[in-house]
């Protein structure tokens, strides 16, 4: 898609064509949806990750392997989600991922060989991959309308799917459904969801209109667009926020059985509080990302999520190891959604390619960073590999300055 025929692209309504389908509330409800759907999803296949191995009698090895696959497909997704949400709208995408995200849901449990859970995970992460890019430009278009911040509660949304996601299906297992029943009933739910709120996420996509987007590479319609300039600064600090989210999922506990001495049956509590604090951080943050502005709120939130992951991981004991967890969700919390929204008021790109790209930086960050923590802890110790971490936030709020130029 060329430069000229975004800029006329322009997010309409058909039932109020002289108001923007952006600025309604009915679409912030939907995109509010969208996110909790990703969100719901996503976590629903959290707890079948034992049974599945166990079914299929794969080993640790495999089946890391075979979580690849979902990365690889979040990864190739999130591009085309960008182009097409920008030349057919977000609705088409959003609708589109949500029904292959549902598809799919079903293969993970019924997937007879690990070749073909391979395939299922690739098509249930190219779902979740064009869910979360559309919906994230959806959500830049309707903030932007808004006048007002908005990213936080719609990242909190998708925080709370994943809690609701992982509950249910766990709840389901724990009543004797089979996984072909859970997976199915999650995928009820979520089509009841996507009923719902589909006839309104936005029509047509629509592109800041400047002479800035007239690039060789997106003159081209390239969909892999490189990018660079701030686009390039914002996916760099997403990579390191996503790292750190990475870490409190894979290595929280190992931290807290190794360093601390906690029980291992106590030990996924340093993620549940990390989980349970960023989720309220969100659900409030866009009240604070308004009061103070958005490059504060990256400061802040880097500064706090530092001292709480050096707590973390220097405290003597596990209960004084707890508190820093919860520090670093609070304060990773609103700096995601506030780079998403910055994303949409660059000028360097336009969102269809700014948004994925950074996306796609962001995931790298979740699918490298277990791997990098452990490839430093190896060669040092996971106390040192921490505090690396915890040099990188701080390089975060170092860099908060420079995105004052787009507040």
């Amino acid at each position: 898609m060329t430069a000229s025929s975004a800029s006329t692209t322009a997010p309409i309504s058909a039932t109020a064509p002289a108001r923007p389908l952006a600025a309604s509330r009915a679409a912030a409800h939907a995109t509010r949806v969208a996110f909790f759907i990703s969100g719901f999803a996503m976590a629903a296949w959290a707890p079948l990750v034992p049974f599945t191995k166990t079914r299929l009698s794969i080993h640790e090895a495999t089946l890391g392997l075979l979580l690849l696959c979902m990365g690889a497909g979040s990864i190739v997704s999130m591009p085309l989600a960008g182009a097409l949400s920008a030349r057919w709208g977000c609705r088409r995408v959003l609708v589109a991922s949500t029904l292959l995200v549902c598809a799919s849901l079903p293969l993970l449990a019924l997937a007879p060989t690990a070749p073909w859970l391979g395939v299922a995970l690739f098509l249930f992460g190219a779902g979740i991959g064009g869910l979360g890019c559309a919906g994230n430009i959806q959500a830049v278009l309707v903030e932007r309308a808004s006048g007002r911040p908005m990213m936080s509660g719609f990242h909190g949304l998708f925080s709370l799917g994943g809690v609701a996601g992982a509950g249910g299906v766990i709840g389901l297992l724990g009543l004797g459904a089979s996984l072909w029943q859970a997976t199915g009933a999650v995928a009820a739910v979520v089509l009841a969801l996507l009923a719902a709120a589909g006839p309104h996420f936005l029509a047509r996509g629509t592109e800041q209109s400047s002479p800035a987007f007239a690039r060789p590479d997106m003159e081209s319609g390239s969909v892999f667009a490189r990018p660079t300039g701030v686009v390039l600064f914002i996916g760099m600090l997403c990579f390191i926020l996503f790292l750190a989210e990475g870490a409190m999922l894979d290595w929280s506990a190992v931290l807290l059985t190794q360093v601390q001495g906690m029980p291992a049956e106590r030990a996924g509590l340093g993620y549940a509080a990390f989980a349970a604090a960023m989720t309220l951080g969100r659900l409030t943050g866009d009240r604070w990302v308004r009061r103070i502005g958005p490059p504060r709120a990256v400061l802040a939130g880097a500064l706090i999520a530092s001292a709480g992951l050096a707590l973390a991981t220097l405290a003597p004991t596990w209960p004084l190891a707890l508190p820093g967890f919860a520090l670093v969700g609070l304060g990773c919390s609103n700096i995601v959604p506030v780079l998403f929204s910055l994303a949409g008021r660059q000028h360097a790109m336009p969102e269809s390619l700014a948004v994925p790209a950074i996306a796609t930086m962001g995931y790298a960050g979740v699918l490298m960073g277990p791997a990098l923590i452990g490839f430093v802890a190896h060669g040092t110790s996971l106390v040192a590999a921490m505090l690396v971490l915890v040099a990188l936030l701080v390089g975060v709020a170092m860099g908060a300055r420079r995105l004052g130029a787009l507040d």
